[in-house]
């Protein structure tokens, strides 16, 4: 690999250490970029060129990208602590109705310091809601409330052996494998030799019994 940098833009929630660790191990001569991005703008990276390659939170408009789905959310909902939430493991959306939402549009940081502040509840991936976690607000997930998924996208017209590499890692191929190996042909089985099937021996006397002679 001759290049100087392969920079990741990822959105907020995304935890790329064992993808970033196993990266290092084996390319330690091509050092990591890291751009952070909030959903409203999480291609951009990407489509300056900033980026190599971005995780996502679906969905985005893909056209002349290449995308690939990972891994889905539990949507959960933060709340005041105290609020009857708490009380449970989990909640529906039905639960939910009538409570006071803050504005989605805010960060998930300042959604939840909102909430924090003045209560109301807020929507948010279980990533974000773990990463906005505080001692004075509580979540449950809503089991009935839209999942998120995270992906990997990167220009399709530019398919780096970086960036095929680091894919390959995210999907989980080994050090020693390599997208470029064919499995190697698997030589035809010979039929195992037929027993030799012995011959019948010719009768050569009478076949019927000899009827005994009248004295």
């Amino acid at each position: 690999m001759d290049v100087e940098r392969f920079t990741i833009a990822f959105v907020t929630g995304v935890t790329l250490t064992r993808w970033t660790s196993a990266w290092q191990e084996r390319h330690a001569s091509v050092p990591l970029g890291f751009l952070p991005t909030f959903e409203d703008d999480q291609l951009a990276a990407l489509l300056t060129r900033e980026a190599d390659i971005a995780f996502v939170r679906l969905p985005v408009e893909s056209e002349g990208l290449s995308v690939i789905p990972l891994y889905v959310e539990q949507p959960m909902v933060v709340a005041q602590k105290g609020h009857a939430i708490e009380a449970t493991d989990a909640v529906t959306l039905a639960d939910l109705d009538g409570e006071l939402r803050v504005d989605e549009n805010l960060s998930p940081a300042d959604a939840v310091e909102l909430v924090a502040a003045a209560g109301g509840i807020v929507l948010l991936p279980q990533s974000v809601a773990r990463l906005a976690a505080r001692k004075d607000v509580v979540a449950r997930p809503v089991t009935d409330a839209a999942e998120t998924r995270i992906a990997l996208v990167w220009r399709a017209d530019d398919t780096t052996p970086e960036i095929e590499e680091f894919v390959g890692i995210v999907r989980g191929r080994t050090a020693n494998s390599s997208r470029s190996v064919q499995p190697e042909p698997v030589a035809p089985k010979k039929a195992p030799p037929k027993p030799a099937v012995k011959k019948a021996k010719p009768i050569t006397g009478r076949t019927r019994p000899r009827k005994p002679r009248r004295r």
